[in-house]
């Protein structure tokens, strides 16, 4: 049966402070009343909803977080309830328990001194299900080739290539368990303490190989990661503070993946290794706080925290390769560790009644710690080159600021304007110092009561102190590449946005134009320049007290130009870069007044279009072809009420995509590059459901004694 994705539904939220009051008046009649969220209800009530839908096609990206990647038929159930009595507590909820999405919440609480809360959730991912194999896994951490596997130089050399690939879906399966709890042993003070344990496992897709030749691989994946986050919070109306500790723990089953290589090779180097994401650990200690002031109507908040992660497992040896001599490593461990401190510091405040103000201050530092070591280099297990280097441990600091202030001219016209200012200190890198100096402002603009209009504008500069390119020359690389992240940039913004609302008619419309230019002025080689133009434009409509339609249309386009040299010198060649986004939607939702039948409908097309033009020196003008996408996608709910607790309901989903990447290509396309052959996506599924929901317990509200 599928739906949309929801927690618990809450029929009606009645406040003490309105219950009481209404309760004293007779001509309000509140025997109707339900309530889902207030603590002084007694009684138990559910919901439970069970269906079946049945999906028509193989599709690995349709059962993306779904688990309808299968042509077939499913079974789920989903619910929800509330038991409340004698001053406890008890929620549960439950979403696609027949589904590989499957989720299940459990709380218990008792009028907030303490409460308990358990969790599970699974989380499909698929990635390709045409892509194809001819390693299989002898364990966890190697690939073995088939019996009677014929090497070649080339893919087109391999005589047993074709028979021996097999169909191997691409994807994981993510578990999440959550324990957590509070306990308030006064009122203004609240200690609570949460675990998680998320475990990953499927296959995903690597690749590696030697100078030549190279082969994607399937890469078992066997990941767990366990999470804390505990403190204790002292809170009243004016200042609060909060004391907490959090820890992240990282274990790779498979810390390394060792193959025997499909070309043509010697015996010494038939099997090859690399290594993989090692076990790592992370911790952190914070303290965090706000303080209310009565001038100003002001608010002080701040954050400080330190924090360490550590990762010292066994290092893999420079080579598997029988027939290298190879040093000892210099060390067996790397005994890595990084520091971290993060403090910040906001002042929001109210000084007047026309005025509004704010500043922050946030720095960040990463400390890497890790021991320098001399490394020999050891080429793709072929040869020793001799050469030594040592690890390069990078660690910066960074500095932010924000002051922003809003100020209303009239009731209906405001003006806002801001300044940005960042600083970046990197180790290792081309830039050592880089600051970013930004400023906006905007205007808002009411002239009517059913129209808002804005404008803002603004402009970004991002300053190098020094781009030192012996870094660069002592990494191999093009001592005149400006890499984009680091190179100055000078960005100029506006943004136009409208907001049509009529009181008295049943129609509201809104639109928004935003323009960015970024210039790479001293950039020799690498990005030089990008513009991006988006527009959006959406309209509702009430036909009736039973009916809504609404239409949505979205454009985005990106054009960057980039230079590079193919001789290691001057510009020799550059491309130009256009992306095209388009998305259009509309759908209505129909509940005739009698309440007994609902219809929801909504559709949506996203297509988007990359052009890549380039011209070379050497080769003159040429054309990459183009990649495209389009998704189609249809959804329809619909129910219908037997009676006050008995619910039919009906669901349709039908979802279109096509793919154009030139990237994904047969195992024998390139004779030198052993693929996957994993194909562009091209489906067209639908999944139809129907199903029962019912409600179980008293729709009436019982208050505690």
């Amino acid at each position: 049966m599928l739906k949309t994705r929801k927690h618990t539904r809450r029929m009606l939220v009645a406040p003490l402070a309105l219950l009481a009051p209404a309760a004293a008046m007779a001509q309000v009649d509140t025997s109707d009343w339900q309530c889902e969220s207030c603590p002084f209800d007694e009684g138990y009530r559910a919901e439970i909803s069970a269906g079946a839908t049945s999906v028509s096609d193989d599709a690995a990206r349709f059962g993306n977080y779904t688990g309808y990647d299968e042509e077939g038929t499913y079974g789920n159930l989903d619910g929800h309830g509330r038991y409340s009595g004698d001053g406890y507590r008890l929620d549960y909820w439950m979403e696609d328990l027949g589904l590989d999405s499957r989720a299940f919440e459990l709380s218990v609480s008792s009028e907030g001194l303490f409460g308990v809360d358990l969790g599970y959730r699974e989380l499909p991912f698929r990635r390709f299900d045409t892509s194809s194999t001819i390693f299989s896994q002898a364990s966890g951490d190697t690939l073995v080739l088939p019996a009677g596997w014929v090497r070649g130089g080339t893919t087109g050399d391999m005589t047993a290539l074709d028979s021996s690939l097999r169909q191997t879906t691409i994807g994981t399966d993510r578990s999440i368990v959550d324990v957590g709890g509070f306990w308030n042993p006064r009122n203004d003070i609240h200690v609570f303490a949460d675990f998680r344990r998320q475990t990953r496992e499927g296959i995903d897709i690597t690749s590696a190989g030697t100078y030549t030749q190279a082969a994607f691989l399937p890469r078992w994946i066997d990941f767990e990661t366990d999470q804390v986050d505990a403190g204790v919070r002292y809170q009243t109306d004016r200042v609060s503070l909060t004391l907490a500790w959090y820890g992240s723990f990282f274990t790779n089953s498979n810390p390394s993946l060792t193959w025997e290589t499909p070309f043509l090779a010697s015996p010494d180097t038939s099997n090859l290794r690399i290594a993989r994401e090692p076990d790592n650990d992370y911790s952190q200690i914070s303290l965090s706080g706000k303080y209310r002031l009565d001038a100003g109507n002001t608010i002080l908040a701040f954050l400080v925290a330190s924090g360490r992660g550590e990762q010292n497992e066994p290092l893999l040896p420079y080579t598997i390769n029988p027939g290298i001599t190879a040093p000892a490593l210099p060390v067996t461990t790397l005994d890595g560790q990084v520091d971290t401190i993060n403090y910040s510091f906001t002042v929001t405040s109210r000084p007047i009644d026309r005025l509004r103000v704010k500043f922050g201050y946030r720095y960040d530092e990463r400390d890497n710690k890790t021991p320098i070591s001399d490394w020999s280099r050891v080429i793709v297990d072929a040869f020793n080159s001799g050469q030594i280097e040592q690890n390069v441990p990078y660690s910066y600091d960074r500095m932010h600021t924000t002051t922003s202030a809003e100020y209303a001219l009239r009731d209906n016209l405001r003006l806002s304007a801001g300044y940005d200012y960042r600083e970046t200190n990197r180790d290792f890198q081309e830039v050592a110092e880089q600051t970013t100096n930004a400023g906006w402002g905007q205007v808002r603009w009411q002239p009517f009561a059913w129209l808002d209009l804005r404008a803002k504008g603004g402009q970004e500069a991002r300053g190098v102190d020094r781009y030192d390119e012996s870094v660069a020359v002592s990494l191999g690389q093009n001592p005149l590449l400006r890499k984009y992240n680091l190179a100055y940039r000078l960005r100029n913004f506006g943004e136009l946005t409208a907001s049509i609302s009529p009181l008295e008619a049943p129609v509201s419309f809104s639109t928004s134009v935003l323009f960015a230019d970024d210039e790479y002025e001293d950039s020799l080689l690498g990005l030089n320049g990008s513009e991006e133009f988006r527009a959006t434009a959406d309209v509702s409509w009430s036909i009736s007290d039973a009916a809504i339609v609404y239409l949505v249309y979205g454009r985005d386009t990106i054009d960057a130009h980039q230079t590079g040299s193919e001789s290691f010198s001057y510009w020799d060649w550059s491309a130009f870069h256009e992306d095209r986004f388009d998305h259009i939607g509309f759908g209505m939702n129909w509940r005739p007044t009698d309440g007994k039948f609902a219809l929801r409908l909504d559709f949506n097309r996203a297509a988007g279009e990359t052009s890549i033009a380039f011209d070379s020196l050497s080769g003159g003008p040429g054309q990459l072809p183009d990649l495209e996408s389009t998704l189609d996608s249809i959804h329809v709910e619909a129910s219908y009420s037997f009676s006050d607790r008995l619910e039919g309901t009906f669901s349709l989903r039908s979802e279109r995509f096509e793919l154009e990447d030139w990237a994904l290509v047969s195992p024998t396309t390139l004779p030198t590059v052993l693929t996957m052959g994993a194909e562009p996506y091209d489906y067209d599924v639908y999944a139809a459901g129907i199903g029962i929901r019912y409600s179980f317990g008293d729709d009436e509200i019982t208050l505690a004694e």
